[in-house]
């Protein structure tokens, strides 16, 4: 890499903050015009002083809030539809809040027309922005030339995933780390970035150091005793530094915030979203005459069962003799309303109810099916760390991960809510959610599972093919 590309790697934040400030100055300016035009003279109070640059800030602030906890400034970082649909969601939500700060204001209902243009003109900032920053962010930073130091044969999967982002990563070779640390420290020096992914412990310092040392980007993929690690406390009492892991999920008082929190939303959620669940349970009743809810054993903190609810969205008797059988895409057993509701996640709205009982919370890792618990722990003990909080109607890895995510991914992404949980972090992953039902990656069935085994399995077979070859065989 070439210092040039050093030196503009290292200004990525610099530029991603000279775009956001343009914007954001762009949508509050919007507002400003929009408020001060549209509405007649004596609907608000006379502001003397700065008065009206005030409130204008504070729509900027409350922007720039939303805008962050989406993720809407991640340009090039997140697809170009993820970051425009992300920052429609904020703007949407700024000035619905901003609507009803100017109704306090003017001590009166105030018609919204005005308001609604502005979020049009928003939309198409928004648009133009998410369009132009990712192409600058594009242009700028190609895609990288990475090596992949792996261990086990289901590290190629994050191979395959890596590339369906061909515009930020390009991985041009593997190497097991069965080659020696040594091999891998002269591949090294003819690539951009290193990914080490599933390697032994020895084997990640040697050559995590070596890049630290050399100033080499590398990624890599976290072990569990990581995240556990992560989520320490420092204790710096002595000349050698300590962390604390206590390993005991969330404490008294934040499990105290936590159920005074899903006890306030949900019942907020249960009012606004009342039409919603009646006009499913119509639709589901009528299509088939069939039971509006399904019900299923799963599993919530310290292993404990609960029957779970969720609006039936597949035919009456869909699963055999009780057995799971996941349901893929073109599934000819999911109904027609209930294609809609699983791509929109209509279907999980009940659950609203579990959490007012107490046997689930808005936010934790996804409760999972007894018997999966089971299967699930048989192979990976460490599994059972999930059971340390409430299970969730969202969390990490709803937002991040797919249907097929494996089970060990899942493992990681809940353990780092765990190990990581505060209230704002809640909030957040609360306003994700929103994002997250637009996205169609998300709902990526278990047939792109068995499509990417198979895509490893070239993968390897290739990679075998060209060793054979290579040492003259």
């Amino acid at each position: 890499m070439t210092h040039k590309k050093k030196d503009l790697h290292g200004l990525k934040g610099l530029i991603r903050g000279a775009e956001g400030i343009l914007e954001i100055a762009v949508l509050t300016l919007l507002y400003y015009y929009i408020w001060r035009s549209s509405y007649p003279e004596g609907t608000f109070p006379t502001y003397y002083g700065l008065g009206k640059y005030v409130l204008s800030g504070v729509y900027g602030l409350l922007t720039v809030v939303l805008l962050w906890n989406f993720e809407g400034f991640k340009f090039g970082y997140l697809k170009t539809t993820d970051v425009l649909v992300s920052q429609w969601i904020a703007v949407l939500m700024a000035n619905f809040i901003t609507y009803w700060q100017l109704c306090l204001i003017a001590n009166v209902m105030i018609t919204p027309v005005p308001m609604l243009i502005l979020t049009a003109l928003d939309f198409t900032v928004c648009a133009v922005c998410s369009y132009v920053y990712s192409h600058i962010y594009h242009y700028i930073y190609v895609p990288k030339n990475m090596l992949m130091v792996y261990g086990r044969e289901d590290a190629i999967l994050l191979k395959l995933k890596m590339d369906a982002r061909f515009d930020k990563y390009n991985i041009t070779k593997l190497i097991h780390e069965s080659a020696g640390v040594e091999a891998v420290c002269r591949e090294i020096g003819n690539f951009d970035a290193v990914i080490l992914t599933d390697i032994t412990a020895e084997n990640r310092n040697d050559i995590l150091k070596y890049c630290y040392q050399h100033e080499v980007r590398t990624y890599v993929a976290p072990k569990l005793s990581d995240i556990i690690f992560d989520g320490g406390r420092d204790i710096t009492l002595f000349d050698t530094p300590l962390r604390l892991v206590k390993g005991k999920g969330l404490t008294p008082m934040q499990r105290l915030c936590k159920r005074l929190m899903d006890i306030a939303l949900s019942l907020i959620a249960v009012v606004v979203a009342l039409p919603i669940l009646l006009i499913v349970s119509v639709a589901i009743k009528l299509e088939d005459g069939g039971p509006v809810f399904y019900k299923q054993k799963r599993a919530t903190i310290g292993g404990k069962e609960f029957n779970i609810l969720k609006f039936r969205s597949m035919i009456v008797d869909a699963e055999k003799d009780g057995k799971s059988i996941p349901a893929i895409d073109g599934d000819p057993r999911i109904t027609k309303v209930g294609k809609i509701i699983r791509a929109t996640r209509i279907d999980e709205l009940p659950q609203l109810l579990n959490i007012l009982k107490g046997d689930m919370s808005i936010v934790g890792p996804r409760p999972e099916r007894v018997e999966h618990v089971e299967e699930y722990t048989r192979e990976l003990p460490e599994f059972a760390y999930r059971l340390k909080v409430k299970g969730g109607l969202t969390g990490y890895a709803q937002i991040y991960g797919k249907y097929n995510t494996s089970a060990y991914d899942k493992l990681r992404l809940d353990l780092m809510y765990i190990e990581n949980y505060t209230f704002m972090l809640d909030i957040k992953l609360i306003l994700m959610t929103v994002r997250v039902m637009f996205s169609k990656d998300s709902t990526e069935g278990f047939d792109k599972a068995e499509e990417l085994e198979a895509m490893k399995r070239q993968v390897l077979t290739q990679m075998e093919e060209d060793s054979m070859v290579g040492s003259g065989k």
